[in-house]
């Protein structure tokens, strides 16, 4: 078999269409809320799944059966066949014109055992199963959603989506996605009824901003920065995050995996950058806030329901002190995303220009998926071998993903990215295995 990371093979694509709604859908603008309209959410975000053969379809299209679920699926959530447009001060509004959401169908000269036995990005040949037309490149007046499906020769197939985060995050693109599935597979309405209402995380009036919100530091860009940037996966087996729990204290270790994994990641990043003692580092999570407004938002609420609460510390006392000082401050973000955050959060855009997340070698941004649902999303072939986002970092913004993954020897694990300069990168692969290491031999000799 060959290695993925040489693995190549032929793309046909057929011409690209419009798939609009199956009936009528109303037309006119729908306002983003103020959560949606951040410039750092003014890209698309890339998501991949491949579905092995399954016996009892065959004989049986994906391309026809997911084309159609598609335009089903766009009558119940029209928005996502407008076109974004842009008013005064940058707000963003949904032009429900109905033109349809881009579809390509194409068929690839491979076998889907040919990719590996644990997939995870980066993707062999991404830009041929991903559609993400030149043409396209923005979001203003720009399609919202490109979809390719790839036949493979083993009568699997790959489902790529490129959708502008403006319009959803992955929780909300994920009930999307549930809708397609359960029209394919013969429903004649999605089980859970999709709920604009961007009004609830609009900013007030007069906004209030109550919070600093270091995530909107605007932050000078260093010549260089980015120069032979790669990036890695680590794989954190159940036995790692097991002794690296085991070395906190007591009243920590009913932390969650993601504070663990993430803290670790952080500390021996900013260790392998060698900065100096007193520069700022700074821990940018993704946080779903759907149950943390009052009241909750609405079940079937598809927007952005996410902030970035950041939390900030020296290179020096991130690195010196004991590791439950990461996680102590992983986990002081997560519990700052309340609802008066949230009301700072949307207020700070309006007074602000909508800004960017900030975004430099020193910022460390992880976005949790492992609880978005992607490995559920049935079509009709049953669940993805893989299903999740398509590439290893969202580079311009510099978000880094928390992934669930089983590796080859079948031990299930989580993997984070990290994104480095080439020679921070080999002093973060050995400081995240002395880290490991001493915690093992901590719980070893504690026995």
């Amino acid at each position: 078999m060959a290695s993925t990371k040489t693995l190549t093979f032929k793309v046909t694509r057929k011409n690209r269409e419009l798939i609009s709604p199956a009936e009528p859908t109303p037309y006119g603008f729908k306002y983003l809320s103020d959560i949606d309209d951040q410039d750092c959410l003014r890209f698309r975000f890339p998501l991949i799944f491949f579905y092995r053969e399954n016996i009892s379809m065959k004989g049986k299209d994906p391309i026809k059966i997911i084309r159609d679920a598609v335009a089903k699926a766009l009558v119940f959530y029209y928005p996502f066949a407008g076109r974004l447009r842009e008013c005064d001060s940058r707000k963003l509004v949904v032009d429900c014109t109905g033109e349809g959401v881009v579809f390509v169908e194409a068929d690839a000269d491979v076998m889907l055992q040919q990719f590996g036995d644990a997939l995870h990005p980066p993707f062999p040949n991404l830009e041929k199963l991903l559609l993400d037309t030149p043409d396209y490149d923005g979001t203003i007046n720009c399609p919202i959603l490109f979809i390719q499906v790839t036949r493979l020769k083993c009568g699997g197939f790959i489902l790529s989506y490129s959708c502008n985060h403006t319009i959803c995050d992955a929780a909300g693109f994920v009930q999307f996605m549930s809708a397609v599935g359960e029209l394919a597979r013969g429903a004649t309405a999605p089980s859970i009824q999709p709920v604009w209402e961007r009004h609830l995380l609009t900013a007030r009036n007069p906004p209030r901003v109550s919070f600093t919100h270091r995530e909107y530091d605007v932050v000078p860009k260093t010549n260089g920065e980015t120069d032979k940037m790669v990036v890695r996966y680590f794989f954190f087996d159940a036995a790692d995050i097991s002794a690296l729990r085991r070395s906190l204290p007591r009243y920590l270790q009913t932390c969650s995996k993601f504070d663990i994994v993430a803290a670790c990641a952080w500390r021996c990043r900013t260790i392998a950058l060698s900065l100096k003692p007193d520069e700022e580092v700074v821990f940018v999570n993704t946080v779903n806030i759907r149950n943390k407004m009052k009241p909750p938002l609405p079940v079937g609420y598809y927007g952005n329901g996410i902030v970035f609460p950041a939390v900030v510390t020296t290179a020096k006392k991130l690195s010196e002190n004991p590791f439950q000082y990461a996680v102590e401050l992983v986990m002081k973000g997560k519990y700052e995303a309340t609802d008066d955050y949230v009301r700072s959060v949307a207020d700070l855009m309006v007074m602000r220009d909508r800004p960017s997340v900030g975004a430099g070698m020193n910022y460390y941004i992880v976005s949790d998926t492992s609880t978005a649902g992607f490995e559920e999303v049935e079509v009709g072939w049953g669940k993805p071998v893989y299903g999740g986002v398509a590439k290893g970092t969202i580079d311009w913004i510099g978000v880094n993903w928390y992934i669930p993954f089983k590796n080859k020897k079948g031990e299930q694990g989580k993997i984070v990215t990290v994104c480095l300069p080439l020679n921070a990168m080999e002093e973060f692969a050995k400081q995240f295995r002395m880290m490991i290491t001493a915690a093992r031999t901590l719980n070893l000799s504690a026995l």
